[in-house]
């Protein structure tokens, strides 16, 4: 095996989140919580949406070398889908600031949660997505659509707890 392809493995497997022996994409999915507030968040929404964009490109082509070198279709080990999906959850989100409290890096647990829900539970068009692309590509297009259904209530638990609890959070 090549450096690249140790590189590409190393990547695809969100290095060591998709070694995990149990659960590799929930392990994936709380490393890219971690990685959220210092690699994601503080940029602006535009950044956030480029950033989003070459992750999905640069994990699919990953993630379709991996199935590759693994002989495997769609190997659980590969967990750059989880980071992707996982951002998008939060991508409405502030960053960490002077202000931030315990309960700001809490909040951070709902995303996560929504995404995981989604990611296994698979409403339409989740699972349907996996087969709209081949290789690599349906793999990261289902985490997508996982990743806009968590967004989509992780905004609205935000709006509430926010309008109902003022300070609570300052995400």
């Amino acid at each position: 095996m090549t450096f690249l392809d140790k590189a590409i493995l190393h990547f695809a497997r969100l290095d060591p989140s998709g070694l995990s022996p149990k659960a590799p994409g929930t392990a994936g999915s709380f490393f890219s919580v971690i990685l959220a507030p210092f690699l994601f968040l503080p940029f602006s929404l535009p950044v956030r949406l480029a950033l989003l964009a070459a992750i999905f490109v640069l994990g699919a082509l990953a993630a379709t070398r991996a199935e590759v070198l693994l002989g495997r279709k769609d190997p659980g080990c590969i967990v750059i889908d989880e980071l992707v999906g996982q951002w998008i959850a939060m991508l409405f989100l502030s960053s960490f600031s002077a202000d931030s409290t315990w309960r700001d890096a809490a909040f951070l647990l709902v995303p996560f949660v929504f995404f995981r829900i989604f990611d296994i539970w698979k409403p339409w068009p989740v699972h349907a997505s996996e087969s709209w692309l081949p290789n690599g590509w349906g793999i990261m297009i289902d985490d997508v659509f996982a990743g806009l259904w968590a967004l989509a209530c992780t905004a609205a638990v935000h709006y509430a707890l926010t309008h109902a609890f003022p300070g609570l959070i300052t995400l």
